[in-house]
């Protein structure tokens, strides 16, 4: 044999899951489809129901989706976003010499969570971490993104050739929480007083029977959460401000977790706080509830009642200290990197 060898072809792999969405406008009624034709996003109780239900209310919601989409640039940034997070995240296992293809797969839409499987197949990776980009699990969020895989690998025997190793939450990691209150801290100091400024928490929420009926540990877990961050803040930041915990994005008549974003806004006006910093505590990339939902919506609500400094907190989307968390998460979860 004659020439230099070439590089052995890693084997390891990381999978980031997200929830995805719709790159124009012309995709928002078959991405809405595909979401609401999620039984774990939205249950019905009998299954037939679910895709006829899924188009009447994607038709329905339609119009004002797509409006609030082209208020954004028509289209959502997640895609991009979480590629990026992506780049980040391969150059900085690199950097700790731990070769690896990182791959991001979507549950609503491309790339679709079997098209970067398919992927990953073909690049033959043996190895794969598997790491959903909630830092909170949900059965509506992780738990859908995993059972997809389970379902994947129960009906293709040659994946099972590749070895999963997963996590399902990681909203108590120092790093996390780290990056988090680093993030605020940068607004709270854009303020005149920021130490009389009220932080304000926004999930994502949840149809509150998922706790109750079904033992959804979301809630848990983001109330955690939100303690873990203000205990970084007091501890190393020395903020000792107030602050509220609600939940956005509720979809039908069924009840959701309380207390709801747009009631609790009310409450804190009435309570006379003029400076309101925001924190979309379970997002993190810019998408429709973040640019939409909080930066419009919720901002407008606010100054309508009252407040008179609405500022909010970016999504992590690339912060150092986030790709240093998920690094940290693949060197644990995979086995000692062998090339062959």
């Amino acid at each position: 044999m004659t020439g230099s060898a070439t590089a052995p072809t890693p084997r390891l792999g990381v999978l980031l899951l997200n929830l995805g969405g719709p790159d124009k406008l012309e995709d928002v009624y078959s991405f809405l489809f595909n979401l609401f034709s999620d039984p774990d996003l939205i249950r019905l109780p009998l299954p037939c129901l679910q895709k006829p239900f899924a188009a009447l209310i994607a038709a329905a919601r339609v119009p004002l989706s797509q409006e609030n989409y082209a208020s954004i640039g028509g289209g959502s940034p997640l895609r991009q976003i979480t590629e990026e997070q992506a780049e980040h995240l391969r150059k900085k296992l690199t950097q700790r010499g731990m070769e690896c293809k990182v791959y991001v797969g979507m549950r609503y839409w491309h790339p679709y969570t079997e098209e970067a499987i398919e992927q990953i197949q073909a690049d033959g990776i043996r190895d794969l971490a598997v790491i959903p980009l909630y830092p909170q699990y949900s059965i509506s969020t992780t738990g859908s993104s995993l059972k997809l895989l389970d379902k994947l690998w129960r009906t293709n025997p040659d994946l099972r050739k590749i070895q999963r190793y997963v996590i399902k939450s990681w909203y108590d990691r120092p790093l996390y929480l780290k990056a988090m209150a680093d993030l605020i801290d940068q607004k709270l100091q854009t303020l005149a007083h920021p130490e009389s400024a009220h932080i304000f928490f926004s999930a994502h929420g949840v149809p509150k029977n998922y706790v109750t009926k079904y033992g959804d540990t979301y809630q848990v877990e983001m109330e955690n959460c939100v303690d873990g961050i203000m205990q970084v803040l007091r501890r190393e930041y020395h903020y000792y401000n107030a602050h509220t915990l609600a939940y956005q994005s509720r979809v039908g008549p069924v009840t959701w977790l309380q207390p709801y974003t747009e009631e609790a806004i009310e409450q804190v006006a009435k309570r006379g706080i003029k400076d309101l910093v925001v924190v979309p505590i379970s997002f993190v990339s810019e998408h429709i509830e973040t640019l939409q939902e909080i930066d419009i919506e919720y901002r407008h609500l606010a100054e309508s009642v009252g407040i008179t400094n609405f500022v909010r907190v970016p999504a992590l989307n690339c912060h150092p200290l986030f790709i240093e968390m998920l690094a940290d998460l693949v060197m644990e979860l995979l086995p000692t990197p062998v090339l062959a």
